[in-house]
């Protein structure tokens, strides 16, 4: 009985703390980041079941033979086919198994994008912001130049250079997606840099190093936060544009830009809408998971997008 009274208590404590937090609080009270939230929870849980129990490998030729490629998706073909829920594909893949496992590969590599060009941005802003003049102009400038392209453009040039697949795409992304992460970071960290406790820990003798870890990095932290939530959104996009390119996913990858790619090249006459359809679903509902959340987390950490709405 000590133990369950313990327990509640724990958990009533934990409640009453997530609560208290204001950041927390307006976050669970938007319902549409909620739903953000829900959406991305469940692609993770979906890419993880993909990577650990599911099996890519193709059709048997006993089915093969009995049900030729680009079958339908189960729900609209024969009863004996109902085991494919989203059909197959032109090379007699099961499309179902191969979009959850795109769920995997799509968030593995959005996570690898986004938290280089996190780091770097951070990095390079705090940097140029702290020290001016002359730092702050080289950066800065470097950066204005990156900016000056369009994103998807950049991404191609930098994947012309550096050579095609899934791991140049991310290097290319890393240094597309930096200098939006390092002009946040600057505007921040310019701000935090004009209180006066920064004064007084620089001339109680504080190093650099622990005045830009210590105490303007944490001030920084809500607009990064927000940035690399809707930045993720936008790296699923451009690593599946890169794939439909011919630039990032190679041939057999169940990537979605790749299986977008095959589906309109062998269905878009044919009218195997299947092909092409769930890849693209799942695509857009977790981009649009990610914009939901990032949303939300914007509203509940600036004060001033609360006012507004209100």
């Amino acid at each position: 009985m000590a133990t369950e009274t313990s327990t509640t208590a724990d958990r009533r404590g934990i409640v009453e703390r997530l609560r208290a937090s204001p950041f927390l609080s307006e976050l669970l009270s938007n319902r549409l980041a909620i739903i953000g939230l829900s959406i991305i929870l469940g692609m993770v849980l979906l890419g993880v079941y993909a990577r650990l129990f599911l099996d890519l490998g193709a059709i048997s030729q006993s089915q093969l033979a009995a049900h030729p490629n680009k079958a339908p998706p189960g729900w609209l073909g024969s009863a004996a086919l109902d085991q494919f829920l989203f059909g197959t594909d032109a090379a007699a893949r099961d499309i179902f198994k191969r979009v959850l496992y795109g769920a995997w590969l799509a968030l593995k590599f959005g996570v690898l994008v986004v938290g280089a060009s996190t780091v770097l941005g951070i990095s390079l802003g705090i940097i140029a912001a702290y020290y001016g003049d002359v730092v702050d102009n080289v950066v800065m400038r470097t950066m204005d130049v990156f900016l000056a392209f369009p994103s998807l453009l950049l991404a191609l040039a930098l994947v012309a250079i550096f050579g095609a697949g899934l791991s140049k795409v991310v290097i290319a992304l890393t240094l597309v997606y930096t200098p939006r992460f390092a002009r946040v970071v600057r505007g921040a960290a310019l701000k935090v840099l004009e209180d006066e406790y920064i004064d007084a820990t620089v001339a109680l003798g504080a190093r650099d190093p622990r005045v830009l870890v210590r105490h303007v990095l944490p001030n920084c932290l809500a607009p990064i936060t927000v940035q690399s939530t809707l930045n993720f959104g936008l790296a699923i996009i451009d690593l599946a544009a890169l794939s439909f390119l011919g630039f990032g996913a190679q041939a057999g990858t169940p990537s979605w830009g790749l299986m977008l790619k095959n589906g309109v090249s062998n269905g878009l006459l044919t009218g195997d809408w299947w092909l092409s359809f769930f890849p693209g679903l799942f695509l857009a509902v977790t981009v649009l998971g990610f914009n939901l959340l990032g949303d939300g987390m914007r509203d509940a950490l600036d004060p001033r997008m609360r006012e507004t709405v209100e």
